[in-house]
């Protein structure tokens, strides 16, 4: 039995080894080698994110998220979208830009908490009123970024 279990371990690691080959395109077949073109290959994908970041004008990818504001989070659900907004400093007209940016998106709110006093806090549950295929999280975590712009 215990040699069963042996076996079932080394087809598991065997694999997984091969979906790594697969996934960076290694022609390598012992383990270190193939180890070795993984690393490689990781080490490739950390410079194509760091130049798309630079083109970007986007920061350093290692640094927090959250000390860059205004930070906008959206993430898909089932049926739509949990929107995450944070400003260090609320404007007037804020929270009526974004709502009216999810109107042009055709996102009902169908919950949403906000805060308002010092800085600005939202999070909503978006759901889209109609089929729109061009809806997606990116587009609309740009259209909230772009609305908030626009009260500046």
């Amino acid at each position: 039995m215990a040699s069963t279990s042996r076996e079932k371990k080394i087809e598991s690691l065997e694999d997984t080894l091969q979906q790594l080959r697969d996934v960076t395109n290694s022609s390598a077949l012992n383990k270190a080698s193939i180890i070795v073109d993984a690393s490689k290959y990781i080490e490739k994908l950390k410079q194509k994110v760091e130049g798309l970041n630079s083109e970007l004008g986007i920061a350093d990818s290692s640094t927090s998220q959250i000390d860059e504001l205004p930070m906008v989070v959206v993430k898909t659900l089932k049926k739509g979208f949990l929107i995450n907004v944070l400003l260090e400093k609320n404007f007037p007209g804020m929270l009526v830009s974004i709502l009216e940016t999810f109107e042009e998106l055709g996102l009902d709110v169908l919950d949403a908490r906000v805060s308002c006093e010092d800085s600005f806090q939202l999070e909503a549950v978006g759901r889209e009123s109609h089929k729109n295929d061009s809806v997606d999280a990116q587009v609309v975590k740009q259209a909230v970024l772009q609305a908030i712009k626009n009260v500046d």
